[in-house]
């Protein structure tokens, strides 16, 4: 009787971990020496609908193929037709802020008042995808920091993780699904 109790309570714990992701991702081991193709197929697929991005689509296209280009245990890509996509990406008059719902789900939106004051549109949305990756702002911070976002002035172009961004997010994914201490909180917005 206490087995089934455990085994039911377990089995229910994995339905709601998998509902809370919408069903999208899947379950990640550990980086290993393996070739990048072998660990990319491994890697955690987070999707992204830019179809509101408007303008910016192209930037954030660009910003997701940087983050694959930077790290192992997440991938990020356009979701498919018909199905319902991990983050939103949406352009606004505002500032670029994103809203994390969980580790690899939220919305970003690709603010216009930024670009109008000289920032990089390509840097806005790896910035703002670094967000819903788990990573804070660091302002004020250099241009070296991705993170560092409007801080690094609007001469930056940088739109590249550095090595400890990259290293936070490949920890955030590593092991698959369970949140990892230092992310960002379950529901939060975070401007710039």
């Amino acid at each position: 009787m206490h087995i089934r109790k455990v085994t039911g309570g377990l089995v229910a714990a994995l339905a709601v971990t998998f509902s809370l992701m919408g069903g999208q991702a899947t379950a990640a081991p550990a980086p290993s020496q393996a070739p990048a193709a072998d660990r990319a197929a491994a890697a955690r697929v987070v999707t992204y609908d830019a179809s509101g991005a408007a303008e910016f689509r192209s930037a954030v296209d660009r910003g997701a193929a940087i983050w694959n280009e930077s790290v192992a245990n997440v991938e990020l890509r356009p979701v498919a037709s018909g199905q319902r996509a991990n983050i939103r990406v949406l352009a606004d008059n505002g500032w670029p802020r994103a809203q994390t719902t969980s580790l690899g789900n939220g919305t970003v939106w690709i603010g216009r008042l930024a670009v109008t004051e000289g920032h990089n549109t390509t840097r806005i949305s790896s910035h703002e995808l670094g967000h819903i990756l788990g990573l804070p702002d660091i302002k004020p911070g250099p241009c070296t920091s991705l993170m560092s976002g409007s801080t690094a002035g609007t001469s930056c172009t940088n739109a590249y993780p550095n090595a400890s961004e990259k290293s936070a997010v490949e920890r955030y994914f590593a092991g698959g699904f369970a949140r990892t201490a230092g992310t960002a909180p379950l529901s939060t917005t975070i401007v710039g």
